[in-house]
């Protein structure tokens, strides 16, 4: 089979690849175009099939489950307003179920607490449970009197 029927094969794998997202056509393209390399070369079709088969089997078997695997770990960095859930913040504003003022980060805040019932005084330590918007949603640290 001439070179350029596999790699219009590839370009077919590759596009519905684009559209499906499964890593299968994409690894079926990579196939194609190793025994569009075969035939370029001069290889007969047997030779051709053997290479595209042997292809699409490494990738399926091996580089598949590792891409898979490397695709549904989270990121390691949080950024933005996720990095900031977890930090310790002095309450500069009394700090109740609707409104507050908070600093976090060298920055002030409007929060607002966790717990609708408290009333966060003026310079206890909280924790920031959660970013909704810009408002910090903050927990204190230690029990209140």
């Amino acid at each position: 089979m001439p070179w350029f029927v596999w790699l219009l094969a590839a370009a077919a794998l590759g596009a519905a690849e684009f559209f499906t997202l499964t890593l299968v056509f994409g690894l079926l393209a990579g196939a194609a175009l190793v025994a569009a390399v075969v035939a370029g070369v001069g290889i007969g079709l047997l030779g051709q099939l053997l290479a595209l088969v042997a292809a699409a089997a490494a990738g399926l078997v091996i580089v598949r489950p590792v891409a898979l695997r490397h695709m549904a770990q989270q990121p390691l960095v949080r950024d933005g307003t996720d990095a900031l859930i977890g930090k310790r913040a002095e309450v500069m504003q009394e700090v109740t179920a609707t409104r507050g003022l908070i600093k976090l980060s060298g920055e002030e805040w409007s929060a607002r607490a966790l717990d609708e019932s408290l009333v966060i005084p003026v310079g206890t330590l909280v924790d920031v449970m959660e970013i909704e918007g810009a408002t910090a949603i903050v927990y204190p640290r230690e029990l209140l009197p």
